[in-house]
């Protein structure tokens, strides 16, 4: 499934005013984890609150936050962009817009209300999971588990032997 933004939404307010803010399909919410991420250099605090919202009712725990602050602090925020449409290594991992991003559920996954949903980074050989859980009252996808944040291949720029 690919989905677009023409714009990355950078506050709380514009990520819910999306139409994937439903949270009705498990890849919506694996998509808005993305642009959320997108926000994290500029205003960490933003980005957190944009991923208690996409947490549900299970929140962020400080393990959480700590995961995210080591994985996107020295420059690194480049792993987020990865998964956008038109990045690579060598554009340092400028997207294109609008924004697309393209998650695609494992329906073969799907078990007790959790399915996984895969996101294909630029920088990386293997798709990267997010697992996400419903809510059966709501029919709301919610992050249960994200593991897209692991080293990619560096940015041609920061490469030294480039």
């Amino acid at each position: 499934m690919n989905i677009s933004f023409d714009r990355i939404p950078v506050t709380l307010d514009e990520l819910k005013a999306l139409p994937e803010a439903s949270l009705k399909e498990p890849e919506y919410g694996a998509a808005l984890f993305v642009a959320a991420m997108m926000n994290y250099k500029a205003d960490p605090a933003t980005a957190v609150s944009m991923l208690e919202f996409l947490k549900g009712p299970a929140g962020v725990s400080e393990y959480e936050k700590q995961f995210i602050r080591d994985r996107l602090s020295d420059g690194k925020e480049y792993v987020v962009r990865s998964y956008l449409a038109g990045t690579s290594p060598e554009n340092n991992y400028t997207p294109s817009v609008p924004y697309v991003v393209s998650p695609e559920k494992d329906a073969a996954s799907e078990d007790n209300g959790r399915i996984r949903v895969f996101m294909r980074s630029s920088g990386a050989d293997s798709p990267r999971m997010i697992r996400m859980r419903l809510k059966a009252s709501t029919g709301e996808w919610f992050i249960e588990e994200e593991m897209i944040l692991s080293d990619i291949r560096i940015p041609k720029a920061m490469d030294p032997w480039a």
